[in-house]
C-alpha cells in the first residue's frame, strides 16, 4: 500500500524545534550542547592570552578591567528515532483493506510517523527507524537525505501489507524498547507509536524501559495511539459479540455491559499510570485516537508544540 504523499506533505511545511540541545552534524535549527560563535549569547569566560580578541567583551571589561570573552550557543540538527509498535493488536481494528478513512492503529502510526519524517528532512535532520513486535524487525541509523528517507518510506508501506495478525505471538514491548535504547545516539529526539498494551505482569518492565529511553538525555514523544471509543470506552452496542485477542488467538463471548464498567475502571487506572510515568520521567505524553485522523492529531500537537518554544 503506497503513503499517499499529498496527505503528507501539507502537514510537513510545518517546523520541528527540539526542547533539549542535541548533538547533530551539520548546521540546523536546534541548541547544541557545544559551544562556538554563532547564532546566541550563552555565557563569558576569562580570556586566554594569545587568543584573538575579535569575541572579547569591551564593555564587560570597562566595568570589571578583567578581559572575558563571550561564548555562544551553536544550532545543530537533530537525530530523531522514530519507534512503531508492530504487535498484532496495532492491527485494530482489524478488516480487509484500512484505509484513511477507517484506519488501524497501525495505519495511523505510519501516517503520523512519515510526516514526522518529511518534516525532518526538509529541516536537514537525520531520521531513523525501528520497528517490533516480538522482535526487532527494523532498526536503522539516524540519517539525513532523500536516498535514505525513500528507504524508510519503502519499510513503512511494507508495515501496510502485514496482513493477518499472527495469532500465538508474545509482544515484548519492554525487551524492544530496552535494546533500542542501547543503539540510539545520545541527546537524541525519540518518538514512540504504540497502544501500550502490556499484561500487568510486564507493565514494571515497560515503565523501566520508557525510563531507559530518557538516559543518555534523549527526549522521548510517546503518542498512545487507540480506538478511543472501543478500546478505553468499550462503546459498545448492548447484544452479545465475539472478542478475538488479535495475539494470542484467544475468543470470549459476552455482551459488553456485563464487563463495561469494570473494563473502564481498569483501563482508565492503567491510563493513569502511564500518564504519571510518563510526567514522572518528563515523556511527552500524547493521546491520538485515531477516529479523529491523523492530521487532526498531528497538526494541533505540532501547532502547540511550536508555541510552547
Amino acid at each position: 500500500m503506497a503513503l499517499d504523499q499529498n496527505r503528507i506533505q501539507p502537514l510537513s511545511q510545518l517546523e520541528f524545534f527540539a526542547r533539549q540541545v542535541v548533538e547533530g552534524f551539520i548546521t540546523g535549527l536546534h541548541k547544541s550542547p557545544f559551544h562556538g560563535f554563532s547564532v546566541e549569547f550563552a555565557e563569558h569566560r576569562l580570556y586566554n592570552t594569545g587568543e584573538s580578541v575579535r569575541h572579547i567583551d569591551w564593555k564587560l571589561y570597562g566595568r570589571t578591567d578583567r578581559l572575558y570573552v563571550k561564548r555562544y550557543e551553536e544550532e545543530t540538527n537533530l537525530r530523531c528515532q522514530v519507534i512503531i509498535d508492530q504487535s498484532a493488536s496495532m492491527l485494530y481494528p482489524f478488516i480487509p483493506n484500512p484505509s484513511l478513512k477507517n484506519p488501524s492503529k497501525l495505519l495511523f502510526s505510519v501516517y503520523g510517523a512519515a510526516v514526522l519524517m518529511q518534516l525532518f528532512k526538509r529541516q536537514r535532520d537525520a531520521v531513523g527507524l525501528s520497528a517490533f513486535d516480538g522482535q526487532i524487525n527494523i532498526n536503522t541509523n539516524a540519517r539525513s537525505g532523500a536516498v535514505h528517507l525513500q528507504q524508510l518510506y519503502a519499510y513503512l508501506e511494507q508495515m501496510l501489507t502485514s496482513g493477518e495478525p499472527c495469532h500465538n505471538s508474545v509482544t515484548s514491548a519492554a525487551k524492544s524498547l530496552h535494546m533500542i535504547a542501547e543503539t540510539v545516539h545520545r541527546r537524541s529526539l525519540v518518538v514512540i507509536f504504540s497502544d501500550m498494551f502490556e499484561t500487568e505482569s510486564n507493565q514494571a518492565e515497560l515503565f523501566q524501559a520508557l525510563q531507559h529511553l530518557k538516559h543518555n538525555k534523549h527526549e522521548v514523544i510517546l503518542f498512545h495511539v487507540s480506538s478511543k471509543a472501543q478500546e478505553l470506552e468499550f462503546a459498545f452496542d448492548n447484544r452479545p459479540y465475539r472478542f478475538v485477542d488479535l495475539e494470542s488467538g484467544q475468543e470470549v463471548k459476552l455482551n459488553p455491559s456485563e464487563v463495561r464498567d469494570i473494563y473502564r475502571q481498569r483501563t482508565s487506572d492503567y491510563l493513569e499510570e502511564v500518564r504519571m510515568r510518563c510526567h514522572q520521567y518528563r515523556i511527552d505524553f500524547v493521546e491520538a485516537d485515531i477516529n479523529r485522523g491523523f492530521e487532526q492529531v498531528m497538526l494541533p500537537w505540532l501547532l502547540k508544540r511550536a508555541k510552547m518554544m
